[in-house]
């Protein structure tokens, strides 16, 4: 695991945080003794769930729009 430096962690603050990403967790260790832990936080679900939308059509409905957009453009 790659340890930065205060300094290093200033300039450096991109490749520090894809490292972390690679890795799970980077150190930053300041020059008083202290360091620190960087992790990523874990996403929950997928980045492709999105939240539908009521437009109030039935699923026979919605067959009908389909065959219709396949005759149209198929």
């Amino acid at each position: 695991m790659k340890v930065y430096t205060y300094s290093e962690a200033r300039q450096k603050l991109a490749e520090l945080l894809e490292r972390a990403v690679e890795e799970g967790e980077v150190k930053i260790r300041r020059k008083d003794g202290w360091v620190f832990v960087i992790t990523p936080e874990r996403r929950e679900g997928s980045p492709l769930d999105v939240e539908g939308i009521d437009l109030g059509l039935t699923a026979e409905e919605i067959l009908e729009y389909v065959r219709e957009g396949r005759k149209r453009f198929g």
